[in-house]
């Protein structure tokens, strides 16, 4: 908890901003600036460096419908992320780093060097995430709940390795080989090739009306030690430690295969997108493939005259074709007068982890939420989550076929 104490003073100073008469004049770039990007220094050669962070804390309560299944909650608050990431650019290079105190298997996120010398092209190495799935692309920053769907345990997420990414005016591809995650081992679990491109028939000059199709592929080789690879889901909050769905550990696996879709719409505060992701899992010695699924679909709005702004080329990295997170003007901010904005949601999403003699469950969630933002780096978020998991690896322990949950979730998160 001490290593958390100066991001907690600099969020803080963050959070209002300098006051009015303290800030530049209009076109001025002053040296060092301290806002709710953080700390930003400008050198003389043109190069930029940016120290900033998220802290998220979690708090809720749940009540699970099953006899025994003992405490929902292992602890009733708990610090979701506490990250403290840099960034540094010159010319046509971009370095960035991201570092996660609350994270103990892989605490480091982001660390790549990106190069952007060719037009419209972007390589990066390091560090990142594959580039595979919208709900995984978009930052945790500004996901519309405090946890991602169901199908998210498909996604790959952050591995070591090297990507090409390039763009249209409504089109964007990027393709990538990556090793293991560069925390756990960049040798462990053998190499993927993982590719995603989008499509946007339409796109508002103003990037907040679209019209957005993606296709992912993702295919990973993993020799002969598989005995790491398992799927598992939780109910969607950080809170609920335990698994309702779980295919245990696969040990005569050989390969693991993705492919996903996704479509969104966004017209003015209005928003409606989804995924579905296909999973298959190749095995050793002729024996038939494991095949695994999910999927979501989430609408949701803002109740102002704007939704969130959805960003083509990212400044480095896979994230390209994403949304980004609502964007206050300086009238609705709390400490300059205003009551700053609220965005409704509601999501369902469903997994199914049962293929052949592998009984891993099924289970599907539904999810309400509110979320408030006072002030640009600032947000509170407010989920009810309805779990129902049949069979599930819980509850085969109590000789039940269902489990049903229902979980209050909340979140104070400050980024910068």
């Amino acid at each position: 908890m001490p290593a958390l104490i100066p991001a907690v003073t600099l969020a803080l100073a963050c959070l209002f901003g300098p006051p009015a008469a303290a800030k530049e004049p209009a076109g001025a770039k002053p040296p060092a600036t301290l806002d709710e990007k953080g700390i930003t220094l400008r050198f003389d050669d043109g190069s930029t460096f940016r120290i900033g962070g998220r802290l998220q804390g979690d708090f809720g309560t749940g009540r699970v419908q099953q006899r025994g299944f003992g405490t929902v909650f292992e602890e009733p608050a708990a610090i979701r992320r506490a990250w403290i990431e840099t960034s540094y650019s010159l010319k046509d290079f971009a370095f960035a780093f991201q570092y996660d105190f609350n994270e103990r298997r892989v605490p480091i996120s982001d660390a790549i060097i990106a190069y952007k010398g060719f037009q419209d092209v972007i390589i990066t190495h390091g560090n990142f995430k594959e580039p595979f799935s919208l709900d995984q692309l978009i930052s945790d920053n500004v996901t519309q709940f405090t946890e991602r769907s169901q199908a998210d345990a498909f996604a790959p997420a952050r591995n070591f390795g090297t990507a090409i990414g390039t763009h249209g005016t409504n089109w964007t591809a990027v393709t990538g080989v990556f090793g293991g995650n560069i925390s756990t081992g960049i040798a462990n679990n053998g190499i993927a090739s993982t590719t995603r491109v989008t499509y946007t028939p339409w796109l508002a000059e103003n990037k907040n009306d679209v019209l957005h199709f993606g296709l992912a592929g993702s295919y990973r080789t993993l020799g002969d030690d598989a005995s790491s690879l398992s799927l598992s889901s939780r109910s969607e909050a950080f809170l609920f430690a335990r698994p309702l769905v779980n295919t245990r550990t696969i040990r005569d696996a050989t390969a693991i295969g993705r492919v996903g879709v996704e479509a969104a719409w966004q017209q003015g505060p209005f928003r409606l997108l989804g995924e579905y992701i296909l999973t298959d899992i190749e095995r050793r010695d002729g024996r038939s493939p494991l095949l695994f699924q999910g999927g979501y679909i989430q609408a949701s709005v803002v109740l102002d005259e704007k939704g969130r702004p959805y960003q083509v080329v990212p400044g480095h990295g896979s994230e390209y074709g994403v949304f980004k997170g609502v964007a206050l003007e300086e009238r609705q901010r709390v400490s300059r007068g205003g009551t700053g904005v609220f965005e409704l949601g509601l999501r369902y999403s469903a997994i199914d982890l049962e293929s052949k003699e592998v009984r891993g469950g099924v289970e599907h969630d539904f999810t309400a939420g509110v979320n408030y933002y006072p002030e640009p780096n600032l947000r509170f978020v407010f989920d009810y989550v309805r779990s129902h998991a049949s069979p599930s690896a819980e509850s085969l322990n109590f000789r039940r076929r269902t489990v049903d949950a229902d979980l209050f979730i909340g979140r104070a998160q400050l980024y910068w």
